[in-house]
C-alpha cells in the first residue's frame, strides 16, 4: 500500500504577508507613540513634584514666618527654661518642659527649611512684614498693627519686655509660676495667631503642616495654662475665653460646608 501523498501547503501570496503589518502600521504604531508619549509626560511631570524647583522667595510668607517664629520660639525656650529652675511644681515643671522641647525642635525644624531653600536665616526686612502683604487682606490678623504700640524692647507682639524677663529670674515658688502661666499666655496667642496667618498664605506643604499643628497644640495649651492659673487664684492678662470663643467662630466660619447628601439627615 502505498504511501498518501501529503499537499505541500500553498505558499502565503505578497497581500497575505503584508496584512499584518499593514495592521501594524494602522493601529500598533500609532497606539505605542501615543503611549510612549503619555509616559514621557507622567515621568516628567512625576520628576518634576519629585524634584523641581520649591524654593520660596526671600520676602514671601514662608521664609518670613520661619525667621519670625524662630524668634518667637526662642523667647518661650528661655521661659521655659527660667521657670524649671525656680519651682518644684510638677504640672509646671511638666508644661515648661514640653514648651522647651517642642518650641526648641521646631527652631531646629524651621531653620534647616531655611537651609534647604538656601535662603539665609538672617532676615531681610522687618520683623512680621510678610503679614502685611495686600493678600492677607480678609484675614484677621493684626499683627503689622500691633509692632507700631509695642513696648521699648519687646521685638514682636506677645513677647515679653526685658523688664518682664527680669521680674521671672528674680521669682520664685509660685510667683513664678503664675507670672510665667500669665507671660506665656500672652505669647501664645500672638504665636497662634502667627501661625494662623501662615496657614492661610504660606505655599510650602512643610510649612502648612507645621504651623497648622502650632496652633492645635498652642491653642491647647493656652486653655491648660488658663486653668492652672485659675488654682493658683490669679487670671491671665488677656480675656482668654472671649478670644477662645472667637477662634471657634472663625474657624467655624472656615470650615467647607457640608456637601449635600454626604451624611446627615434634614429633619
Amino acid at each position: 500500500m502505498s504511501d498518501p501523498v501529503v499537499e505541500p501547503e500553498p505558499e502565503p501570496t505578497p497581500a497575505a504577508a503584508a496584512r499584518p503589518r499593514d495592521r501594524w502600521r494602522t493601529f500598533g504604531a500609532p497606539a505605542l507613540a501615543v503611549v510612549t508619549v503619555l509616559a514621557l509626560c507622567l515621568g516628567a511631570l512625576v520628576g518634576w513634584l519629585a524634584f523641581g524647583e520649591r524654593t520660596p522667595p526671600d520676602d514671601g510668607v514662608d521664609a518670613g514666618f520661619a525667621r519670625d517664629m524662630s524668634e518667637h520660639h526662642a523667647q518661650a525656650v528661655q521661659m521655659s527654661q527660667l521657670v524649671m529652675q525656680r519651682t518644684e511644681d510638677e504640672d509646671v515643671r511638666r508644661l515648661a518642659v514640653d514648651i522647651s522641647n517642642n518650641q526648641g525642635y521646631e527652631r531646629g525644624m524651621m531653620g534647616t527649611w531655611l537651609d534647604d531653600w538656601g535662603l539665609p536665616r538672617a532676615r531681610g526686612e522687618e520683623r512680621m512684614a510678610w503679614m502685611s502683604m495686600e493678600d492677607m487682606a480678609g484675614h484677621d490678623h493684626t499683627g503689622m498693627a500691633d509692632m507700631e504700640d509695642l513696648p521699648e524692647g519687646v521685638p514682636m507682639p506677645g513677647m515679653a519686655s526685658p523688664t518682664e524677663i527680669q521680674e521671672l529670674t528674680d521669682a520664685s515658688g509660685q510667683e513664678a509660676e503664675v507670672l510665667f502661666l500669665q507671660l506665656m499666655t500672652t505669647h501664645h496667642i500672638s504665636g497662634v495667631e502667627m501661625a494662623e496667618a501662615a496657614v492661610a498664605q504660606a505655599t510650602q506643604p512643610e510649612v502648612l503642616l507645621a504651623a497648622q499643628k502650632m496652633v492645635d497644640a498652642q491653642e491647647g495649651e493656652i486653655v491648660l495654662m488658663r486653668d492652672m492659673l485659675a488654682e493658683r487664684d490669679a487670671t491671665p492678662r488677656e480675656d482668654v475665653d472671649a478670644w477662645l470663643a472667637a477662634q471657634e467662630a472663625a474657624e467655624a466660619e472656615d470650615a467647607p460646608s457640608p456637601v449635600p447628601g454626604s451624611g446627615g439627615h434634614d429633619h
